[in-house]
Parts: C-alpha cells; sequence; structure tokens
C-alpha cells in the first residue's frame, strides 16, 4: 500500500491511499491544481484516481470537489447525511447525483483490491465519518474532526500500520486566544476538534509494532504550532504505559501546505 498526506489542517485536507491497482482520495478540500500537481509527483494524475471518499461536508474537506468533478469522473463515496447536506449547497449542487455513493459506518465495501471501512465520529457534521482502508493485512487509518473518543474509536484504529491522527490545538492557545467563546467551546466540546494531548492520549493505546507512519493532522492555524503539537504528542506518551518511547516512533506533523512524501508499507 501507498500513503500521503497531501495537505492537512484547518485551511484544507486531502490524503491519498493507493495499492499498485487502486487509487483513492480521503477529502479534496484544496484546489484542482494542488492535488494534482502532488499526484503528479508520484506519478499519477487526478483521472487515474478510483473514488474520493468524503468525511464530511465542512469547507475544508470539499472546497476542491466542484472543480474536480468537472476534470474528472470518478465516484463520490459519502454517508447519506453528508450527501444530503451537499445537495442543499448551490455550488454542489451542480455535481450529477449519480456520482454519489453512499456509505454507512462499519459496512465496509471494496474499491478495486482495497477495502475501505468507515468509523463514525464525533463532530458537528451531518454524519461525519473517519475511514479504515486496508489491502489484504495493510491497513492505513484516518481520523481526524472528532471532539472525543470512546473505546469504540480505539478498536477502530488499532493495528494499523499507518495512522493519521488529528492533533488539533493546544488547549490554552485556544483559550487565550481570539476566537469568540461560542466557538473555543464549539472547538472544546465533544462534537469540535482532538487537542495535542487527547491525540497524543488516544495515541498510546493504538500504537503495535509494525506501524510505518504516525501523521498528526488538522492542525489549526490560530490555536497550534508544528513543533507543539509534536513536543505535546511526544509528552504524553512518555508518561503513558504503553511501553513504546516516543523517540523510537515514526511520528511526524502533517503539513498544511506541503505533502508529507509517500510512506509505501
Amino acid at each position: 500500500m501507498r500513503f500521503e498526506s497531501i495537505a492537512s489542517g484547518s485551511s484544507g485536507n486531502c490524503i491519498y491511499v493507493g495499492s499498485d491497482k487502486t487509487h483513492l482520495l480521503l477529502d479534496v478540500g484544496i484546489s484542482r491544481k494542488r492535488t494534482n500537481e502532488a499526484l503528479h509527483e508520484i506519478g499519477l494524475d487526478l483521472k487515474e484516481i478510483d473514488g474520493i471518499f468524503l468525511t464530511h461536508e465542512h469547507t475544508d474537506h470539499i472546497s476542491g470537489l466542484p472543480v474536480i468533478a468537472k476534470y474528472a469522473q470518478m465516484p463520490i463515496y459519502a454517508t447519506r447525511g453528508t450527501i444530503e447536506a451537499l445537495r442543499r449547497m448551490p455550488k454542489y449542487r451542480e455535481i450529477d447525483p449519480g456520482r454519489f455513493i453512499c456509505v454507512r459506518a462499519d459496512e465496509p465495501l471494496e474499491v478495486g483490491d482495497l477495502k475501505i471501512d468507515p468509523m463514525r465520529i464525533s463532530h458537528d457534521a451531518a454524519e461525519p465519518v473517519g475511514y479504515r482502508v486496508c489491502e489484504g493485512a495493510k491497513k492505513a487509518c484516518v481520523c481526524t474532526d472528532l471532539g472525543c473518543y470512546t473505546e469504540y474509536t480505539r478498536a477502530c484504529l488499532e493495528d494499523a500500520d499507518v495512522l493519521l491522527l488529528e492533533s488539533n490545538h493546544d488547549v490554552n492557545m485556544l483559550q487565550v486566544g481570539h476566537y469568540p467563546y461560542p466557538l473555543k467551546q464549539r472547538i472544546l466540546g465533544n462534537r469540535g476538534h482532538l487537542s495535542n494531548a487527547a491525540s497524543g492520549q488516544l495515541l498510546s493505546r493504538v500504537l503495535n509494532d509494525h506501524l510505518q507512519g504516525i501523521f498528526l493532522g488538522h492542525l489549526s492555524r490560530e490555536n497550534n504550532l508544528p513543533e507543539l503539537a509534536f513536543e505535546t504528542v511526544r509528552v504524553e506518551l512518555m508518561f503513558s504505559e504503553s511501553g513504546y518511547r516516543a523517540e523510537e516512533l515514526p511520528i511526524r506533523v502533517a503539513d498544511r501546505d506541503r505533502p508529507s512524501g509517500l510512506v509505501e508499507f
């Protein structure tokens, strides 16, 4: 399998996951030009993408969809709630409804030689999901935009070879920052976003011996710093009972503006 974070952050998200035969995008929250340039760097073109899987309807996950849908004719996969929310948004209503394929949490489907298994997440969107993508025993997980996690979340993420996990904000930066109080409460709530500390705590519970890539993703531009996210997660792992040493783990921060580089596993 192959995995690359093309863009990850509160300003835009796009992830590539594929095999030798099948190529998918998870979210398209950046421009067609940026998406295609990143794909060209790994020897692909948007017209070779076999499907787009949307996590939810917030702009930073879908803004590139109308133009990309005109450029290439791949199917678009999303939950019923997400599809219905998109159909209420003017520029997304122009996309042929026949392009959309409905997915449901915990009901796996296959695209080529890949199995895609949506998972429930807690976020203030219509019907949001994360995704687990498998080729045989190989497994990549993308889990962002969740205000809290449960034992269900942990079970979904265990045994991954590659994991992109939200590390959205530093709680102190958010609390003293310029955001209005209702927005701060939304981000801190159970249907908001995962903090750096919470990300480290969840990560400590899903570590395994064959993890080949750990990406901290969906960082807030205003309420986080890459160095702070990395260090906070590292400290949480250091004080956890996971038995793993943070410095020995393949942890990196997914960049908002440039691709992470391809991970092959």
